[in-house]
């Protein structure tokens, strides 16, 4: 179930559903989903849907992934990126294939236990992970020029919009129940204005504050 075949299907979805970026597709095309996952659920990695990764989170569907990182990359090149919830660490892994320095914060610390595990596997080097609560971002190694998050709060944190830097975009889901609005804010230069879109809406767990042992 994970052979090449498996994922040009899933390949060919994701470009069927508009994403475009070519750097993006050939990511996907070669990162190895089902790495991040449980064995009992590594049959349907290739599958575009939510799967359960425990605690009460989900590995993101990838048609997800690959919009919100599109998103990210849509004004240019990242070189420095914070992503909040890293959570299996899949979508850490996209980013660190793309970007220069990938900063990642997860308050469960099992999961981000078996997300280092899994990226050192992987010999991605240009990241850090802290098992922190992402509400409050990492603001000892902001500003960043990117900022995903993988969680959705009620209001996007004014935390997060202080760490951007000049030209940053933040993508962020936001609102409470099953439903939320994906955002995209972009800070205008080195102003502290900011413009936001709504792209589509979404369904992610909501961003909690506190840190889980």
């Amino acid at each position: 179930m994970t052979s090449q075949r498996t994922r040009e299907r899933l390949i060919q979805r994701l470009k069927e559903q508009g994403v475009s970026n070519q750097r993006v597709l050939d990511v996907m095309r070669v990162t190895p989903r089902h790495l991040f996952l449980d064995e009992a659920l590594s049959h349907r990695a290739y599958e575009d849907t939510a799967l359960p990764i425990g605690y009460g989170q989900t590995l993101s569907q990838p048609y997800i992934v690959a919009l919100m990182t599109e998103l990210l990359l849509s004004l240019g090149p990242r070189r420095k990126v914070l992503e909040i919830g890293t959570g299996s660490g899949y979508q850490t892994a996209i980013l660190a294939q793309l970007v220069d320095q990938v900063y990642g914060v997860e308050r469960i610390k099992p999961l981000i236990d078996k997300a280092r595990a899994r990226l050192r596997l992987l010999g991605l080097r240009n990241l850090r992970l802290a098992h922190s609560d992402g509400g409050f971002g990492w603001s000892e190694n902001a500003p960043y020029d990117g900022i995903l998050s993988a969680a959705a709060p009620n209001m996007v944190p004014d935390e997060l919009l202080h760490q951007l830097a000049p030209d940053g975009v933040l993508v962020i889901p936001v609102g409470s129940g099953e439903v939320q609005e994906l955002r995209v804010i972009t800070r205008q230069g080195d102003s502290a204005n900011f413009e936001e879109r709504v792209v589509e809406q979404v369904r992610f767990v909501p961003l909690l504050s506190g840190l889980s042992r």
